[in-house]
This record gives structure tokens, sequence and C-alpha cells, in this order.
């Protein structure tokens, strides 16, 4: 299996690729559709450290800037989520529409994102899980790399087996890390959380402490609410992979991420936006979930633009993700063309099974 480094790698090359046949242009009329929903989590200045396997999570303000730029070069409008239902129904609108999403509810999104968005007069929606808002929620996937980077070896059973690889390097660390994520996540939530509690106290913090560092408070989001440029969306409760899990539990985080953010907010919340968001977290049960309880969207990690038949799946919109791993002009011009989603859902305009 290929390390992640060396997937990023592949995916750079495939990006300039495209940038140098012209491809980016010349069959973006087919491949761009009607828009693009695009995910961010991070925007930071500071420079990923030698062990930064979230690093993709991550981009610098200066890049939120030029992916803006770029938007507008490209001829895309920037729009508010609440338009997107409206403009999928008219197929024959005019230019191609962009939407700005922001994961998780991070406090960098306001102290650098929002400077450059509103430098750009941009409209962006920030989902906001209601227990990172409470500062208790767990941030497993950063507790995990927060650990091993303090540990020497990573000592973990997962299921019938045990992990016991070195953790010295940096080059080390990032093998221990993609090997314990890939079976943690292959695996029950419940287990993933609790394997990952034990590795935070072995490196000497106790899990659940990140979100109070890195996540908006309610207070901080109150006031966020109050700019008109941006959409309060739900993110559940707890951030679970919802598909993992029986079906009355994943109704009550839906609901209760959304009744929760009404209450602190004082604002109706139309837009969910499904934790992790592949199709081994959220599928059709979900997508149903989100429908019966009266979203006006619902937003997956699935990759690809947005197409006039996506106007009867509102509750499965596919999104584009800004790598931090690919912060170059070669990539975005790549994403925002759609050609690499040409090969990713093998032709399918609609991935939404």
């Amino acid at each position: 299996m290929l390390s992640s480094d060396t997937k990023h790698r592949v995916f750079e090359t495939g990006f300039r690729a495209i940038q140098a046949i012209g491809a980016d242009r010349w069959l973006t009329p087919a491949s761009r559709g009607l828009g693009v929903i695009l995910t961010f989590h991070h925007v930071s200045p500071e420079p990923p450290a030698a062990f930064a396997p979230n690093r993709l999570l991550s981009i610098t303000p200066d890049f939120l800037d030029l992916t803006l730029r770029e938007l507008d070069a490209r001829g895309f409008e920037v729009i508010g989520l609440d338009a997107v239902p409206e403009r999928l129904a008219q197929p024959d609108y005019g230019p191609p529409f962009a939407v700005l999403t922001f994961d998780d509810g991070y406090r960098d999104n306001v102290v650098h994102a929002r400077p450059v968005l509103a430098r750009h007069g941009a409209p962006w929606t920030l989902f906001v899980t209601s227990a990172f808002a409470d500062q208790t929620g767990r941030l497993w996937w950063i507790e995990l790399e927060r650990a091993i980077a303090r540990l020497d070896r990573v000592r973990i059973a997962i299921g019938s087996r045990s992990v016991d690889l070195p953790a010295r390097s940096p080059g080390e660390k990032a093998l221990a890390f993609d090997a314990v994520y890939r079976d943690l996540r292959g695996g029950g939530e419940s287990d993933l959380l609790a394997r990952i509690a034990e590795l935070c106290r072995e490196a000497g913090f106790p899990p659940g402490q990140i979100a109070s560092e890195l996540c908006l408070s309610w207070a901080e989001l109150r006031a966020l609410a109050q700019d008109p440029a941006v959409t309060i969306g739900a993110h559940t409760v707890t951030h679970p992979m919802l598909a993992k899990h029986p079906e009355a539990f994943a109704a009550h985080e839906i609901t209760e991420g959304r009744a929760r953010i009404e209450a602190a907010l004082g604002r109706p919340v139309r837009h969910l936006s499904y934790p992790v968001g592949d199709p081994g977290s959220a599928g059709a049960r979900e997508f149903g979930l989100a429908r019966s309880l009266g979203f006006a969207t619902g937003v997956t990690t699935r990759p690809g633009h947005l197409f006039a038949g996506h106007a009867g799946h509102l509750q499965a919109l596919p999104r584009v993700s800004i790598n931090g791993c690919h912060q170059s002009r070669a990539a975005l011009g790549g994403l925002l063309s759609g050609v690499p989603f040409l090969a990713w859902n093998r032709g399918r305009r609609l991935n939404v099974a």
C-alpha cells in the first residue's frame, strides 16, 4: 500500500500533467458542471512540522487568497450555500458558481481566513460541531498526531492484533501514523476513540483537551454569526462517522447538533455537513435522514463538481477539498476544472448511492 507522502506526490504529478497538456482548460466544458462546493478546514500561516500527517487539512492565508483570485479569473461567481438549490434548478443561469465551506469550527477560520474572505467580499459557510464549541469534543485525528509526535514507539492493540512500531524520526512517525490511522478507521468508532485515548495518556496528555485550544466557543460563534457573510451549518454533536452507528444514534447526532446551534445562536440552521463524509461515513441512510429532517442541503466529501442532476439529490452533494499538501496553482487549476473527477467518478456526474 502506498504511503501518504507517495500518494500526494502522485497526485501532484497528475495535477501538473493536467496543466501541462492544457486539459484544465479544454476539458472544462464537460467537467466543470454548474459549479463546485469547496471544502476547507484550517487556515494558518504556520509552516508544517517535519511530522505533520494532518497537514492536508491546513492551507495558508496566501493560498486561500490565490484560490479566490483563481476562482475570479476562471469566471466563477462565489455564492452562499443558501443559493445552491435555486442555482441547481436553473442550469442555464449563467456563470459557474463556487461555494466556500469550512468544517468543524476552528478558531483560525476567524483569525486567518475571515480577513481574506472579507477582502474579496466572499460569503462562506462554517459547519459547527457542537461538542467542539463546548470545548470538550474529541478531535481524535489531531490527538493521534500529537501522541505519536511525543512517543518514540507506538504500541497499540487493534482488534485481534497488536501494533508495535518505532517512532523516533519523522519518517518512522509518519509510517506509524499511517498504519494506526488506517487500521482504526477500518473498525468501530468506540474502539478507535478508546485506543487513541490510551495513546494520549501514554504520551502525557488527557484526551479531549484540544477543542478548547483550536475551536471556537459559543461566545465566539455568537459574535461571528452577526456577520451577514457567514452562514452557520450543522456538523453533528460529536463528529461521528454516522454510517458506522445505528440509525437512532445518527438521527440524534444530526438533530441535536442542529438544535444546540439554533438555541445558542438564535437562528435557523438549514445546512448539514456529514463528518468525515466519505461513503463509509455517510450514505443513503444519512442522506434520507437529512432530507426527512428538513435540511436544505447535506454536503459530503465525495469529490466532484455539481451538475443539474444534483437538484434531485440536495442532501448528497459532493465537494472538492482544497488540500494543504497541494498548495500550487497547478493543483488548484485541476480541481477547479473538474477534470480529475471524470476519472475518479468513472465518468459519472452523480455519485450519490
